[in-house]
């Protein structure tokens, strides 16, 4: 029997990956996105690609025709922007792919959100998924990743007897090969003005190496409709470490000298704010180099229960943060010919 599965954000990291996994596993995969040159490559490995934006109602809908399962990967995703972006893409988007699914009798939805709905300024240990989450989040992304999960969870009540069955995954801080973001993020701080290591940089953070990810969205898909319809999960490698100690770890294996810039973190918040501020008036220079939400990331401990991902899914991180790292480190070489 054929299994037919859509991925949005196809053309993503974490998309990108899934993607390739599910055609390997024997699945008809679908890779929706926005970048047609990675699109292309997936077209050439076998994945049927639809170049579209989530914010695109009507391709949205027809993507979803003829799947039993979706994977909803896409998103807006940066700790700075203009807000009514983020809620198009992931407020509306998300929306969007829900009443495709409904539309089309899709059996299950696996919606990616984020952890950065749990965190705002103050350290939080061990948060699990029942724990109370803060007023008002601390960027506008994680402020529509929240309204997004809103919006999966009212679907499993309108779903009614249409079935539909919702997943919900909040990975930290994906990293690995093919990672465009938080470690390149880091590499490019390092040589341009040094990491900043706010309040001594002993803040504990959690990462996710990319394909323990992937296993726990195709967990997610493989498991009794009964024990995680509606539920959702904390997904990370279950290694919390201080910030200092990553960020060294990753650019000795590159072989970098490590530049720390050491900051209180009311000095970082206030830089960030003048940085953020000084991106608004003068646009078109991109995303600053610190914003408030990323100073909150690295100046204060966040980390996750995974317990209820190993209970109820058998989830089980496979690589751990050293062997992520090496594995990224060696692509990164190859890339920059280091």
């Amino acid at each position: 029997m054929n299994r037919n599965a859509l991925v949005t954000g196809g053309t993503g990291f974490l998309g990108r990956r899934l993607a390739l996994r599910l055609r390997d596993e024997g699945w008809n995969v679908t890779a929706l996105g926005r970048q047609p040159a990675i699109g292309e490559e997936l077209r050439q490995q076998g994945i049927r690609f639809v170049r579209a934006d989530l914010r695109d109602r009507e391709r949205i809908n027809a993507a979803c025709a003829g799947q039993q399962a979706v994977f909803h990967c896409g998103a807006l995703s940066a700790s700075w922007g203009p807000y009514n972006d983020f809620y198009d893409s992931n407020v509306l988007g998300t929306e969007h792919v829900i009443a495709g699914c409904l539309r089309h009798q899709v059996g299950r939805l696996i919606h990616v959100s984020t952890p950065s709905v749990y965190f705002g300024g103050s350290h939080r240990l061990g948060v699990r998924e029942s724990d109370p989450l803060p007023r008002r989040q601390a960027s506008p992304y994680a402020a529509t990743k929240r309204l997004a999960e809103e919006a999966v969870a009212r679907a499993v009540a309108r779903a009614g007897a249409a079935g539909l069955e919702t997943v919900i995954v909040r990975p930290r801080a994906l990293f690995g090969p093919g990672d465009a973001s938080i470690l390149p993020r880091l590499i490019e701080a390092n040589a341009v003005q040094g990491i900043p290591l706010i309040g001594g940089g002993k803040a504990l953070i959690d990462l996710t190496y990319v394909d323990n990810a992937v296993d726990a969205l195709l967990l997610c898909q493989a498991a009794p409709a009964a024990s995680v319809t509606g539920r959702v999960y904390n997904i990370t490698n279950g290694e919390p470490m201080p910030f200092d100690e990553a960020v060294s770890k990753l650019l000795g294996k590159l072989g970098i000298p490590v530049r720390f810039k050491r900051l209180p973190y009311a000095a970082a918040y206030g830089v960030a704010a003048l940085m953020e501020l000084s991106a608004r008036l003068l646009p078109g220079r991109g995303e600053p180099m610190l914003t408030r939400a990323v100073a909150g990331m690295i100046g204060r401990s966040q980390t996750l229960d995974i317990s209820a991902a190993r209970r109820e899914l058998g989830y089980s991180p496979k690589i751990c943060v050293d062997e992520g790292m090496e594995a990224f480190a060696q692509w990164w070489r190859s890339k920059h010919d280091l």
